[in-house]
C-alpha cells in the first residue's frame, strides 16, 4: 500500500475509558432515530467483506458466526457486507440479486436478532460494479485481447517510416507487438489499451459505445429497487446504497463522470442516477423502510470530487429523504498499484486507499480521527440546507474518548469503527459496562486489509492465532487461523 513521505510511525494512543456511570451519561450510548428505526447508541459497525460466502453466493455457516460474533457485542448498527446486486459471478461475495438468496440472508437476519437479544439493528449494503478483469500476460494480451485496427497499422508505419505497415495482417502486428521493446508498445497503443495491458481491462461508466454500459441509468434502478425488496423480504432494518469508492455508482458521482447523456459533467447530472436510484429503492419498499447511503467526502484522486462535491450531494440526498448518510474516502482503481500478472487490480493500494484506511505509517497528522473533517462538513452542508439526516463519521476511531468527542463536537450524529470492531468486537459493550480496560486495541497495521486484497478470509492479527485447538473453533481454509476472536466472558448482562 501507498504511505505518506516521509513516514511518520506513530503509536496507538493511551485511552481513557469511562466508569460505567460515566458510560450512561455519554452521547455515544443514547439512542438516535435511523429513519423508522432506533438505535440503542450510536455506535455502528461499517460493511466489511469478510470473502466467507460461496463462489456463488449464497449465505455460509462462517458468514453466520461472522455477523453472530459482532452482534454479540451489540452495536447499535450493523451493516453487512457489500451485497452484489446483479445475479451473476462475482466470488465468495454475498449476493441478493435473485429469490434463491433469500433463505441464506433471512437465516442471518435471526442470528444477528438472537446473539444481540434483538439490540442490533442490521442493515445490509447493495452494491453494483462494473467488469474488471485480471492483469494479462503479455503475450495473451496481444494475441487475444488487442482490437488491432487501422490506427495500430498508422502507428507503426509512422514510427518505422515503413508504409508497409499499412498493409499487414492482423496476426503480423499481433506477433510483432507480442515481442516489440516497451518503447515502441507506448508509442502505438492508446492509453486505455496501455492500461489493460499493464493493470486488466477495466470498465468505466464513461465507455457508452459500450450498450450495457449506456443502459445503465435505465438498468440500475429497478435493480437496486429488487434488491432492497428482498432486503426489507429477509427481515434487513433497512439498506445502504453503496455509493461509494470505486464502484459504479460512485463512478457516477465522481468528477471524471464525463457522459454526454444528461447523467455526467455537472454535479447536478452526476447525482441524477444515485437520485433516481433512491427514488426506485423507496417506491419499492415504501416510506417506513430505512434506506441510506455510504459516499465519498473526497476521492483523493486528480480530477476527483472533493469535499464540495460531497457537501452538494450529502444536501440533495437529505432533500430527497435518505435515511442516513454514512461518510466514507478514497478507496479508488485510478491510483492503484499495478497488480502481478493473473492477479486483478485493487482499489486500495493508491493513495486515495491509504486514505481510506490509514496506518500507524503515516504523516504527521497520523492515522486516527483522520477523516472527521469531511464527515463536518457534510454534517454542516445537511444542517445548513434545513434537514437533520443523521450523519455516519468514520476512519481510525478506536477509543470512547475519540467517540464522544467526535459526538460532542457535533461532527457527526453516529460514530463507525470497522477496524476496532474486527479486533474486538465486543468494545462498545466493554466500554459501556466500564470495563474499557479488557479491550483489545487495533494497531492500525492493515493486516485484515492485507487479507482482504487477496481475498482471503478477514481475521486479525491480535486474535487469529489464539486457541486453534480449541473445541469447535472455526479455522481458515488453509487451518492456520481462527475466523473468530475468543469469547468475551461477561460477569453481569449489562
Amino acid at each position: 500500500m501507498w504511505h505518506p513521505e516521509p513516514v511518520v510511525r506513530h503509536s496507538i494512543p493511551e485511552a481513557r475509558w469511562p466508569t460505567a456511570e460515566e458510560a450512561a451519561q455519554s452521547l455515544l450510548f443514547r439512542p438516535v432515530r435511523v429513519g423508522r428505526v432506533e438505535l440503542e447508541s450510536r455506535t455502528w459497525v461499517p460493511a466489511m467483506v469478510p470473502w466467507r460466502a460461496t463462489e456463488d453466493g449464497f449465505v455460509t455457516r462462517e458468514n453466520l458466526e461472522w455477523y453472530g460474533r459482532f452482534a454479540a457485542g451489540r452495536p447499535g448498527a450493523l451493516v453487512v457486507e457489500a451485497t452484489g446486486i446483479r445475479d451473476v459471478p462475482s466470488g465468495p461475495l454475498l449476493r441478493i440479486g435473485h429469490d434463491r438468496f433469500l433463505p441464506g440472508l433471512c437465516e442471518l437476519v435471526e442470528v444477528v436478532r438472537r446473539e444481540s437479544g434483538g439490540r442490533t439493528r442490521l442493515f445490509i449494503q447493495l452494491i453494483d460494479f462494473l467488469n474488471v478483469k485480471r492483469r494479462p500476460e503479455r503475450a495473451k494480451f496481444f494475441e487475444r485481447f488487442l482490437d488491432v485496427s487501422d490506427r495500430h497499422r498508422r502507428a507503426l508505419a509512422e514510427l518505422f517510416d515503413d508504409k508497409v505497415w499499412l498493409e499487414r495482417d492482423e496476426g503480423e502486428v499481433r506477433t510483432f507487438l507480442k515481442d516489440a521493446p516497451e518503447e515502441v508498445v507506448e508509442r502505438v497503443l492508446d492509453g486505455r489499451e496501455l492500461e489493460s495491458l499493464r493493470f486488466g481491462y477495466r470498465e468505466r461508466v464513461t465507455d457508452t459505445q459500450l450498450e450495457h454500459v449506456r443502459e445503465l441509468p435505465r438498468v440500475l434502478p429497478g435493480l437496486f429497487a429488487d434488491a432492497a425488496r428482498r432486503a426489507r423480504a429477509a427481515g434487513f432494518d433497512g439498506v445502504e446504497l453503496h455509493y461509494a469508492h470505486a464502484y459504479t455508482m460512485a463512478s457516477f458521482l465522481s468528477r471524471r463522470n464525463a457522459r454526454a447523456d444528461g447523467y455526467g459533467g455537472s454535479p447536478e447530472r452526476r447525482v441524477r442516477l444515485p437520485l433516481e436510484v433512491y427514488r426506485a429503492v423507496r417506491a419499492e419498499v415504501g416510506d417506513d423502510y430505512t434506506v441510506g447511503v455510504r459516499f465519498l467526502g473526497d476521492e483523493v484522486i486528480e480530477g476527483g470530487s472533493r469535499i464540495e462535491d460531497a457537501a452538494f450531494y450529502a444536501a440533495e440526498f437529505a432533500r430527497a429523504g435518505f435515511d442516513f448518510l454514512s461518510v466514507s474516502k478514497g478507496g479508488k482503481f485510478e491510483d492503484a498499484k499495478q497488480p502481478k500478472v493473473g492477479q486483478a487490480v485493487y482499489p486500495y493500494t493508491g493513495r486515495s486507499g491509504y486514505e481510506c484506511m490509514p496506518t500507524v505509517l503515516s504523516d504527521a497528522l497520523g492515522p486516527f480521527g483522520r477523516n472527521l473533517p469531511l464527515s463536518r462538513e457534510v454534517k454542516r452542508a445537511v444542517n445548513d440546507a434545513g434537514f437533520r439526516t443523521p450523519v455516519v463519521a468514520a476512519g481510525g476511531v478506536g477509543t470512547f474518548e475519540l467517540a464522544e468527542e467526535i459526538l460532542r463536537r457535533g461532527d457527526a450524529d453516529i460514530v463507525g469503527a470497522a477496524r476496532q470492531s474486527l479486533a474486538d468486537p465486543d468494545w462498545f459493550r466493554k466500554a459501556r459496562a466500564g470495563r474499557g480496560a479488557e479491550v483489545r486495541r487495533c494497531t492500525y497495521t492493515n493486516y485484515c486489509e492485507a487479507l482482504d486484497q487477496t481475498h482471503k478470509q478477514v481475521t486479525c492479527k491480535l486474535w487469529d492465532r489464539e486457541g486453534l485447538t480449541e473445541p469447535g473453533a472455526s479455522l481458515s481454509t488453509d487451518g492456520r487461523r481462527r475466523l473468530l476472536p475468543p469469547k468475551w466472558e461477561v460477569m453481569s448482562d449489562e
